[in-house]
């Protein structure tokens, strides 16, 4: 690969590292080189010591998942996809949930990249400590990373309780809900009063995963092959959209005990378009309550719900929970129905909340704006003019979200 980013660097060629694809921005999209890790995968040695596991960085999340677990570890915190590679899912800035928890790229204790001089540097405290200081949440503009070392953790297992509560009852007890547990999420199901609620905390109880066939019906076929038939039924009759809503669950308690890793996934069958916004935690409350008075007040007809998650803030200048405590919404819409007027409504209204784009879903923000909602934003442009002067790595997003 060095010889490849010094052949296009010589020719005034681009080059872009892909990973599953799982992106709904142009991030890793070039007229250049596409490179794909898809069969650079796996753990290459695990520090007992101090349980830091240094991994390739084509690895899907699945795959590493399955690998710490036959070690007897874990990553702390995970987000709800495993097919991500690691490399994709920590450059985007993905963040899973839980308010005491950074997400994966405060996990991350070193990484090797291949910069735009097609140089391989290593990267931690130690060596490269800036670039490893600024870096950990690349964007993609920094150069190919080919490694990571994460700091993992031994093996565990959460209690999840699954439960539709009224949105009004949520909100009203916010605070208690996301501090006294470790893993926190809600759904709120717009035409609806009802929220979805997933709390995961640890637990030494022994493992009571839900039946096979049990797990399979509210998993794989409720949430997915039922959920998918709504779909597509509201996107052929919009009007039915909103008494579609109500055949979701609005009452009942599912609970059950796996390994982390098995609750904290899952899988996703149905296609949509997804923009998620990081605000600060003290301001969903008031953010969620005016997305939903724009959606009844403009009449949209959505059929996915709104979700909501919370994380620790960390010290890595482009991760979206970057010196605050974070909440994240979350919206969707059904593939091959219309999103952009929906998306940019709920873009105006969070814009009023210090908003920050996630990496790597739909979103209409620019340099310009960015540059104003992170501190560091500047050391980070200076630190990509370092490591890629001749711009290898550049393509129409990165102009958009860092300029030229």
């Amino acid at each position: 690969m060095c010889d490849l980013v010094v052949n296009a660097r010589s020719r005034e060629e681009t080059v872009k590292c892909v990973g599953s694809g799982h992106s709904f921005t142009s991030t890793a999209v070039t007229k250049g080189h596409l490179v794909t890790l898809d069969n650079w995968s796996g753990i290459v040695s695990i520090d007992r010591s101090t349980l830091r596991v240094t991994v390739k960085a084509g690895t899907t999340l699945a795959v590493l998942n399955e690998l710490l677990h036959a070690e007897g570890l874990a990553l702390p915190n995970l987000g709800d996809i495993a097919y991500q590679t690691v490399a994709g899912a920590i450059s985007t800035s993905t963040h899973g949930t839980g308010v005491s928890l950074t997400g994966l790229a405060g996990q991350v204790r070193g990484f090797t990249l291949i910069d735009g001089q097609g140089q391989i540097l290593h990267c931690d405290l130690e060596n490269n400590a800036d670039i490893f200081d600024v870096g950990r949440v690349s964007i993609g503009a920094l150069g190919i990373i080919t490694h990571y070392t994460l700091q993992a953790v031994p093996a565990f297992r959460l209690h999840a309780v699954e439960r539709a509560l009224p949105l009004d009852v949520v909100l009203e007890r916010i605070d208690e809900f996301v501090d006294s547990n470790d893993h926190v999420e809600f759904f709120w199901l717009p035409h609806t009063p009802w929220a979805l609620t997933k709390r995961n905390n640890r637990t030494e109880e022994p493992l009571q995963p839900l039946p096979k066939v049990r797990g399979w019906i509210e998993k794989t076929f409720m949430e997915n092959v039922a959920f998918g038939a709504l779909c597509h039924l509201g996107k052929a009759r919009p009007s039915l959209i909103p008494r579609l809503a109500t055949a979701l669950p609005s009452s009942g308690k599912r609970e059950y005990i796996n390994d982390s890793f098995k609750i904290f996934a899952s899988p996703r069958i149905v296609r949509f378009y997804e923009m998620e916004t990081a605000i600060p935690r003290a301001s969903l409350v008031p953010a969620l309550q005016e997305i939903r008075a724009m959606i009844d007040a403009k009449g949209y007809l959505l059929n996915f719900p709104v979700e909501v998650r919370f994380t620790a803030a960390d010290d890595i200048p482009m991760s979206t929970a970057s010196e605050r405590e974070t909440a994240y919404i979350a919206v969707h819409v059904f593939k091959g129905m219309e999103f952009e007027p929906f998306f940019r409504d709920v873009e105006a209204i969070l814009k009023r909340y210090e908003s920050r784009p996630h990496w790597g879903k739909l979103h209409f923000q620019n340099a310009e704006e960015l540059a104003q909602k992170y501190r560091r934003f500047g050391e980070f442009v200076a630190l990509r003019s370092r490591l890629d002067p001749d711009r290898v790595f550049a393509n129409d997003y990165l102009k958009q979200v860092l300029g030229d």
